[in-house]
């Protein structure tokens, strides 16, 4: 995806002689945190946002200068503070060192341009000119209208697991050797054995999140990796301790005779206990 994907295109915006009173009202009218503000070429010059307001001389938030920063200060850096806290108009007190992207610009890149500047919108800009803004609000909505809806048709129990084993086997996390998926009325029954607790819910939300899951039932064996001991056993049928036998990988007689088509022999459904208590979706 790119940034024309998910960007708000109606943009609210300052200009430079725009008082901060009208630039606080407007973005308090609207909601937002942030305004570009536009030069009279109709580039971008600036933003400002509710970081510039906050440390001002009316709410009695300026930073107190004293000691040796008061005496032996850059005086030029102190006038540029005294500017930022006191001025009246957005281009006193907005923020020129301006970052932004263009509209083909991958949305990835544009996250990862969020994340390290410290920054909560990204002015759009093509040839010159405003033509968007990407912001977390912009980013929360596209994740919203992205995330799986409940699956209209039923999915079967062979198409579930075959999904869940095609996305286990693309993680790096945990080798896919060590787990047994089992799927029956898609409720996902997790065996194996996992080296820490981490693992163990990357499993529980990978398999959830799988189209078609209703429910997941968690009897993974935790092992210690250095020392080969089980930390944690999961709960036996009927509620109480499992021994270790039954704690360990599932045995091949523990296995159903008939064995779904197009998957390995070691990994066909079983038909899980719903007695043990389940994670619901």
């Amino acid at each position: 995806m790119n940034v024309s994907d998910v960007m708000t295109r109606e943009v609210i915006t300052a200009d430079t002689s725009m008082s901060i009173d009208q630039a606080a009202h407007l973005m308090l009218t609207h909601r937002i945190s942030g305004l570009p503000v536009i030069g009279a070429t109709g580039s971008v010059v600036g933003i400002i946002t509710e970081a510039d307001l906050l440390r001002r001389s009316e709410t009695g938030t300026l930073s107190a200068v004293g000691g040796w920063r008061a005496l032996f200060g850059n005086p030029e850096r102190l006038a540029e503070q005294y500017v930022r806290t006191h001025g009246r108009t957005v281009a006193e007190v907005m923020t020129r060192e301006l970052v932004t992207v263009a509209p083909a610009t991958p949305l990835a890149e544009a996250v990862a341009l969020m994340e390290s500047r410290h920054i909560k919108r990204l002015p759009v800009q093509a040839d010159g000119r405003l033509v968007g803004i990407l912001s977390r609000a912009d980013l929360l909505q596209a994740l919203q209208q992205l995330l799986p809806k409940t699956a209209a048709t039923a999915i079967s129990d062979a198409a579930i697991r075959r999904a869940i084993l095609t996305q286990l086997r693309q993680q790096r996390w945990l080798p896919a050797a060590l787990i047994d998926i089992r799927v029956e009325n898609a409720t996902v029954e997790l065996r194996g054995i996992i080296l820490n607790e981490t693992q163990r819910e990357a499993l529980r939300i990978l398999a959830a999140n799988t189209s078609g899951v209703r429910a997941v039932v968690d009897r993974l064996v935790w092992v210690e990796p250095y020392t080969g001991f089980a930390i944690e056993l999961p709960p036996a049928r009927d509620g109480t301790q499992s021994s270790s036998e039954q704690a360990g990988p599932p045995r091949s007689s523990d296995r159903l005779s008939e064995i779904t088509p197009g998957v390995e022999p070691h990994q066909e459904p079983y038909v899980p206990s719903h007695e043990s208590s389940e994670a619901k979706i």
